[in-house]
């Protein structure tokens, strides 16, 4: 028979395994539970694409980098602002004076040049 002694130690050991593994599995679902982001937008996003696309074949726009969307600008006068996400209708639509822009994916050069003359 086992002495009261050796179940309280199993008891503690069981009750450490399943901490351990609740501490490790809580780690990596936690972070995506809060909802916070960190500070470091992906490098090799779609808009991280687009904003190369406007620097190389657009040099008189600036672009400035949001967390869900890229501005436009035209001698400081705001002209678009291009979102990419697929849960939206791509297509165009209008916020007050500036033009809203939202692609499913990367554009083609001759679709931002398209839709900046519209824009415009």
């Amino acid at each position: 028979m086992i002495d009261g002694m050796w179940w309280l130690v199993i008891l503690f050991t069981v009750i450490a395994a399943l901490w351990l593994l609740a501490k490790s599995r809580g780690a990596k679902t936690d972070a995506g539970r809060s909802g916070k982001q960190s500070n470091q937008l992906p490098s090799n996003d779609a808009l991280q694409k687009t904003s190369v696309l406007f620097k190389q074949f657009f040099p008189d726009y600036q672009v400035t980098r949001k967390a869900k969307h890229l501005l436009i600008r035209k001698h400081n006068k705001k002209v678009a602002m291009i979102t990419i996400d697929k849960t939206l209708a791509a297509g165009q639509r209008r916020l007050g004076d500036i033009s809203v822009i939202n692609y499913h994916r990367v554009p083609s050069r001759a679709q931002l040049a398209t839709h900046l003359q519209e824009a415009e």
